[in-house]
C-alpha cells in the first residue's frame, strides 16, 4: 500500500528536452506527487514544456530553455556534430545552474528533481538526478572512458541519482547501462519501471494492425517520418500514426486506412497502442518501459548513432524480448519478420517505484529539516 503524504512541501521537476521521453516519463513522478499532496512546479521547455502542459494543465509551469541538442542525416558524423556542440551543451548547464539559484531564492522549493540536467544541482535544497545511462556508451574507447568521468563528476553534485530500473543485474530494462560495475560516489536508489500508463489493463480486441510512434530530435525524427511514409502505400491494413510533435498544428497526408496523430495524451495514447496488434517505434528507454507496461509486441528502430538505443534494441533482441532492425533496411520486410517471430515479453512489476519515489522524497527533506 501507498502512504499518502499531505504535505503541501514544494517539488521542482525538470526534464531534458533531448527527445520526449524525459517529459514523458515524469508524467507518472508528477502524478504521484500531486496525488500524495505535494505542490509541483514544473520547469521545462519547447516540446517537453507543451507537451507536459497538455497532462498537467492545473500546474505550474516555468520556462526553462533546453539543450536544443541537434542529430546528423548521416550516424556516422553523430559523434562529431555532438562534439561540435558541446560548448553549447556546458553553456546551457551553466545557465541553468544560475536559473536555479533564482528560482530558489523566488519560489524556495524543498526539493529539486531533475531528469538528465545537469546544472540542476544545489547545497541549498536536495537535488535528485534521473537517469538510467550510468554507463556512457560510445563508439570509441577512449571517448567512452573520458565521456564516463564527466558524467559522474557531474551526477556527483547532485545528493541522490535515481535509476529508473530493477537493481537486480540479472533482472532489468537497461542492462549495462544502469548497472556498470561503478557506480557514482553519491547514493544510487533503483527506482523500478518508470510507466505513466495504468498498470493490468485487461486485453482489448485490435483496431490498427500497425501503430507507428514517432520521437526523437531532428533530423533524425523527420528522417523515419519520411521511411514510414514511403511504406504506407504498401500496406492494406488499418495502422496509425502518432508524429511526436505536442506544439506543432499542421498535419500530413495519409492513405485512407491510415489516421494520424500530431500528439496523443496519455489515456488516448494508451488507448491506441493496445488496440495496435504491432508498435514500431525507437527504442529510447522510456519507449521501451511503457511497452514492457502494456506487455506489447513491438518493432525496434534505433536512432542512428545513438549508441545507448542501438545497445538497448540489440540486447533486448537477443533476450527475446523484441525484434529490431536497422533505419536504412527494408522497414515492410522488418515489420513482415517481426509479426512471425514468438517474442515472450517479461511480467515485471512496474508499481514499485511508487514507494521508492515517496520514501525517497519524504527522506530527503527530512534531513533537509534537521
Amino acid at each position: 500500500m501507498i502512504t499518502k503524504f499531505n504535505t503541501g512541501k514544494k517539488v521542482l521537476i525538470a526534464p531534458l528536452d533531448w527527445g520526449l521521453g524525459h517529459a514523458t516519463r515524469c508524467i507518472p513522478i508528477i502524478r504521484l506527487l500531486l496525488d500524495s499532496g505535494f505542490e509541483v512546479i514544473i520547469a521545462a521547455g519547447n516540446a517537453p514544456k507543451a507537451l507536459l502542459q497538455q497532462e498537467f494543465p492545473d500546474v505550474q509551469c516555468v520556462d526553462l530553455p533546453g539543450y536544443n541538442i541537434e542529430y546528423t542525416k548521416d550516424k556516422r558524423l553523430l559523434p562529431l556534430k555532438i562534439l561540435w556542440q558541446a560548448p553549447k551543451i556546458l553553456i546551457n548547464i551553466y545557465r541553468e545552474q544560475r536559473w536555479l539559484q533564482g528560482f530558489i531564492t523566488t519560489y524556495q522549493p524543498d526539493i529539486v528533481i531533475a531528469d538528465n540536467r545537469f546544472g540542476l544541482y544545489s547545497k541549498l535544497v536536495p537535488c535528485v538526478f534521473i537517469t538510467h545511462q550510468l554507463s556512457i556508451l560510445a563508439p570509441v574507447k577512449w571517448i567512452q572512458v573520458f565521456i564516463q568521468k564527466i558524467n559522474y563528476r557531474c551526477i556527483n553534485r547532485f545528493t541522490v541519482c535515481w535509476v529508473p530500473d530493477f537493481e537486480d543485474a540479472n533482472n532489468n530494462i537497461a542492462g549495462q547501462l544502469s548497472h556498470p560495475a561503478i557506480r557514482p560516489a553519491i547514493p544510487v536508489k533503483y527506482m523500478g519501471m518508470l510507466s505513466r500508463f495504468k498498470k493490468d489493463q485487461p486485453e482489448i480486441s485490435h483496431k490498427f494492425k500497425y501503430l507507428f510512434l514517432l520521437s526523437g530530435p531532428e533530423p533524425q525524427r523527420t528522417l523515419l517520418e519520411e521511411k514510414v511514409m514511403g511504406v504506407l502505400p504498401f500496406i492494406q491494413e488499418p495502422c496509425s500514426i502518432v508524429r511526436g510533435l505536442p506544439a506543432i498544428q499542421n498535419t500530413i497526408e495519409v492513405p485512407d486506412n491510415c489516421v494520424v496523430y500530431n500528439h496523443l495524451a496519455t489515456d488516448a495514447l494508451e488507448q491506441l497502442i493496445l488496440q495496435s496488434e504491432l508498435v514500431v517505434c525507437r527504442s529510447g528507454y522510456t519507449s521501451v518501459m511503457e511497452l514492457v507496461a502494456l506487455h506489447k509486441m513491438a518493432l525496434l528502430i534505433p536512432t542512428p548513432g545513438q549508441t545507448e538505443q542501438e545497445y538497448l534494441a540489440r540486447n533486448l533482441q537477443e533476450q527475446g524480448w523484441f525484434a529490431t532492425c536497422n533505419q536504412d533496411d527494408d522497414l515492410l520486410k522488418a515489420i513482415h519478420i517481426a509479426l512471425s517471430k514468438n517474442y515472450h515479453l517479461p511480467r515485471m512489476q512496474h508499481h514499485l517505484f511508487e514507494e521508492s519515489i515517496l520514501t525517497s522524497v519524504n527522506t530527503l527533506i527530512k534531513q533537509r529539516l534537521h
